[in-house]
C-alpha cells in the first residue's frame, strides 16, 4: 500500500510544458540556488553584452569623427553581437529555466533564423575587421585609396546578405526554416538537427575559413609590426647613444599580447563549440560550450572599442546626456591629437 502511494506521489509530481496537451513535453526544471545563480549571472551577461554593444553602435552612428571604414566594420561586429545579447542569450536562459518552447514552431524558425545570422555575421565582421588591419599595416600608404568608406558600406551590406541567404538555404534544406517542416518528439521543444553533410559545410564556412584568414593575416600583421619596431628603434637607438638615453623596445611585446589576446579568445570561443556539435549526449558539456561561442558576443565590444580612448570619451558624452546638446555629433575625440 505505501509503494503505490509514493508510485502515484511521483506520478503526480511529473510536469508538462502544457497540460492540456497529450503531446506536451515534460518539463526539466532547474531548481537549487547553485541553478538560480547561474540564471542570474547569465543574465547580467545578456544585459552587459545589450548595454556594451548599444554604446558601441550610438558612439560610432553619432559622431562623425568616427565614421571610418574600421569603425564601420566594428559598426557591423557590434550589431550582431546585439542580436546575440538582445535575442539569443534570453531565449536560450528561458530554455535552461524548464527545458521548454512556449512560442510555437514559427518563433522556433525565427529563433534558429536570428542565431545563425547573428554568429554568422559576427564572424564575418571579425574577419573583415583583421583584412583592414592587415592592408592598414602592410600596405598603409595605399590604405586610403583601398579601403574606402562607400567601398565598406557596400562591403558590410554583401556580408549580411550572404549570410541572410546562406542561413535560409541552410534552415530549409536541415527542415528547420518552416513551421511544417520541423519535427519534434513532442509538443514544446526547440531543436536544431543538422544533417552530416551539412554540417561540414557549415563548419568549413563559418569556421575553418575565417579561423584560418585570421590566424594567417595576423601572424602576417605580427611579423611586420615586429620588423617596423625593430627599425623605429634601430634609428632611435642610434639618436640614444648621442645622448646617453636608454630604449626600452616594448613595441613587439604590446603587439604580440594584442593579437595573442586576439587570437586566444577567438579561438577558446569558438573551438568548443564546434566540438560541442558532436558531444549531444552531454547536454551539459554542449550548453556551456554553446555559452562560450555567445560570450565572445560580449568579449567583441571589450576586445574592439572599449580600450579605444575615443570609445571612453564617447562613452562619458552619452552618460552625461551631453548627446542632446547643439552640435554634438561633431565634438573631437581625439584631443591629444589636435
Amino acid at each position: 500500500m505505501f509503494q503505490y502511494s509514493n508510485s502515484n506521489l511521483q506520478n503526480i509530481t511529473v510536469q508538462y510544458c502544457f497540460p492540456d496537451n497529450n503531446m506536451s513535453c515534460k518539463k526539466d526544471i532547474q531548481s537549487g540556488p547553485g541553478n538560480v545563480l547561474v540564471l542570474v549571472f547569465l543574465s547580467c551577461i545578456s544585459v552587459g553584452t545589450v548595454i556594451l554593444n548599444l554604446l558601441v553602435i550610438i558612439s560610432i552612428s553619432l559622431f562623425k569623427q568616427l565614421h571610418t571604414p574600421t569603425n564601420l566594420l566594428i559598426l557591423s561586429l557590434a550589431a550582431a553581437d546585439l542580436l546575440v545579447g538582445m535575442f539569443v542569450m534570453p531565449v536560450n536562459i528561458v530554455q535552461m529555466r524548464d527545458s521548454c518552447w512556449y512560442f510555437g514552431k514559427m518563433s522556433c524558425s525565427v529563433f534558429q533564423a536570428i542565431n545563425s545570422v547573428s554568429v554568422s555575421s559576427s564572424l564575418c565582421s571579425l574577419t573583415f575587421i583583421t583584412v583592414d588591419r592587415y592592408i592598414a599595416v602592410c600596405d598603409p600608404l595605399l590604405y586610403s585609396t583601398r579601403v574606402t568608406f562607400y567601398k565598406t558600406v557596400l562591403l558590410v551590406i554583401l556580408a549580411w546578405s550572404f549570410c541572410l541567404l546562406y542561413v535560409i538555404i541552410f534552415l530549409y534544406f536541415n527542415d528547420l526554416l518552416l513551421p511544417s517542416q520541423i519535427s519534434t518528439n513532442c509538443y514544446g521543444e526547440c531543436m536544431m538537427v543538422i544533417k552530416k553533410s551539412w554540417m561540414i559545410v557549415d563548419l568549413v564556412i563559418f569556421f575553418l575559413t575565417p579561423c584560418s584568414t585570421i590566424l594567417v593575416l595576423y601572424s602576417i600583421i605580427f611579423s611586420v609590426a615586429r620588423h617596423q619596431a625593430r627599425a623605429v628603434t634601430t634609428v632611435k637607438k642610434g639618436f640614444s647613444k648621442k645622448r646617453g638615453l636608454k630604449i626600452s623596445n616594448s613595441s613587439e611585446s604590446k603587439a604580440a599580447k594584442k593579437i595573442g589576446v586576439v587570437i586566444f579568445v577567438y579561438l577558446a570561443c569558438y573551438i568548443p563549440s564546434v566540438l560541442a556539435e558532436s558531444v549531444t549526449t552531454l547536454s551539459v558539456l554542449w550548453i556551456l560550450f554553446a555559452w562560450l561561442a555567445y560570450l565572445n558576443s560580449s568579449f567583441n565590444p571589450i576586445m574592439y572599442a572599449i580600450f579605444y580612448p575615443w570609445f571612453r570619451t564617447s562613452v562619458k558624452f552619452i552618460v552625461t546626456c551631453r548627446i542632446f546638446e547643439f552640435s554634438s555629433s561633431i565634438c573631437n575625440l581625439f584631443p591629444t591629437n589636435v
